[in-house]
């Protein structure tokens, strides 16, 4: 015999996706300042129970969606923290990290049948977007050294060093987070909870995710940078803009300003 599922009003399933964010903040909270482990068991135990009460209980559609995408963040977590990375080559990391990343954005969009265009990955006005990008990203970057003060990566300024943290920035850091929290999350939530709820609840999850810092400033700056990213999203209709500006400011913060105008910014 088909068992019925129960089902959840509007009501109380924007209660079940306010409760995944509050789950997402407690997991991450455990994983920066208490416990690394057990933070990832909570991160598994909340990916698992999201599919389960979707699973077994109706609701509309658009919550379904938001669910699965928000699920993304603790697998996130979840892979990136407890496989064993320690056999890839340091300068290899970080797009090794994010390449898993795009790989579950990508999984998603599959799942869901969502073509590229539908998430903001189109090729129109793509210059005149990374001119954005690139403009605004030249003005955020001293702002966030300013906050986080990070070590130069290497001894010296180098042109080669400067090309592949431009390159691993914008294309493994600054599309899987874009992709992931823009063209995935952003969306749904706009969807059932309308524009400016989508672009708030999206930055507070991207605040949230930068705690690991562990800079109560890095996480107001991540919440307005997040706003940005999802403001510029909202009105282009493409992440080309997000991308580019996510690229050059990390760029900025780790490649240009460490080496050449720490000083100013003391």
């Amino acid at each position: 015999m088909k068992l019925k599922k129960v089902g959840l009003n509007d009501q109380h399933a924007t209660l079940f996706i306010i409760g995944i964010f509050l789950a997402i903040v407690i997991a991450e909270y455990i994983f920066t300042y208490l416990d690394a482990g057990e933070g990832i068991i909570l991160c598994l135990g909340l990916t698992i129970l999201i599919y389960v009460i979707i699973s077994v209980i109706d609701m509309k559609q658009g919550f379904i969606n938001s669910a699965e995408s928000l699920a993304i963040i603790p697998l996130y977590v979840l892979f990136t923290s407890s496989l064993p990375w320690f056999f890839i080559n340091q300068q290899f990391l970080l797009p090794a990290v994010y390449s898993l990343i795009l790989a579950l954005c990508f999984w998603h969009m599959h799942e869901k049948n969502l073509e590229f265009h539908a998430v903001g990955l189109k090729s129109n006005k793509l210059l005149k977007y990374a001119m954005i990008g690139v403009l605004i990203g030249i003005f955020t970057g001293p702002i966030e050294y300013w906050v986080l003060k990070p070590a130069p990566s290497f001894p010296t300024f180098e042109l080669k060093y400067l090309f592949r943290d431009l390159v691993y920035m914008t294309l493994f850091v600054g599309l899987g987070e874009e992709l992931l929290f823009r063209g995935l999350i952003q969306n749904d939530l706009i969807k059932i909870f309308g524009t400016k709820t989508g672009i708030f609840g999206q930055a507070f999850l991207f605040g949230i995710m930068h705690m690991t810092w562990r800079s109560p400033l890095e996480l107001v700056f991540t919440f307005f940078a997040g706003l940005l990213f999802g403001i510029l999203y909202h009105r282009t209709g493409s992440l080309t803009a997000p991308i580019v500006f996510h690229g050059v400011n990390n760029t900025m913060l780790v490649s240009i300003i460490p080496y050449y105008f720490a000083g100013l910014l003391i």
